[in-house]
């Protein structure tokens, strides 16, 4: 074998150990991008609770650590920027939207006692609305279009069946605007089931 033909071989053999190394690196970021998607998920949740437990009525059993009390983040209305209430044609009160930076709660009529399993609840406003935009964010943030900390998520509080808040993070002025929507035509659709009900 000539020594220009030793050369290509030893070219090709080095091209085919990179594209190894390229692939094995692939995969390790690919790895890499789904342990930091999970640490950002479990920190997003994080914060939720310390604003869930100020929240939560005494009749929900929640055991709080010691330290956790010390930075516990209570939300009272004074903080907000904005409340906007919810309100059927009639004028009846559906729930109060608290809006501040980084975050909008949905304080639903203590009143009404919703339940999520009151249609459209989860099928229409969780499903095709919530989760739909949380998983646009999430593809966003796998391609890089969007920074981790600006992923749209969404924390629904609860006793039993019973809906109480429903706390919203990265909502932009588009978002606010069918979220508005949406969550009044459920509520509102929701309120004329129970009423038809009872």
């Amino acid at each position: 074998m000539s020594e220009e033909a030793e050369k290509v071989k030893k070219i090709v053999a080095f091209k085919k150990k990179l594209e190894k190394r390229v692939e094995e690196l692939e995969s390790e970021l690919k790895e890499t991008r789904t342990m930091l998607e999970t640490v950002n998920t479990l920190l997003l949740e994080k914060g939720f609770k310390r604003a869930e437990i100020s929240e939560i009525p005494s009749t929900t059993e929640v055991t709080q650590p010691k330290e956790e009390a010390v930075v516990k983040t209570t939300l009272s209305s004074e903080e907000h920027e904005n409340i906007i209430p919810l309100k059927t044609v009639a004028g009846e009160l559906l729930a109060d939207l608290y809006l501040s930076e980084d975050l909008l709660r949905v304080v639903l009529a203590e009143n009404k006692n919703f339940s999520v399993n009151t249609p459209p609840f989860t099928q229409f406003l969780v499903e095709r609305v919530l989760t739909k935009m949380q998983e646009k964010d999430n593809e966003l943030a796998k391609t890089g279009q969007l920074a981790p900390d600006n992923i749209f998520s969404y924390h629904i509080l609860q006793e039993g069946d019973m809906v109480h808040e429903i706390l919203i993070r990265n909502v932009d002025a588009d978002r606010l605007r069918e979220l508005k929507s949406s969550i009044r035509w459920t509520l509102e659709k929701m309120y004329e089931k129970m009423k038809s009900q009872s």
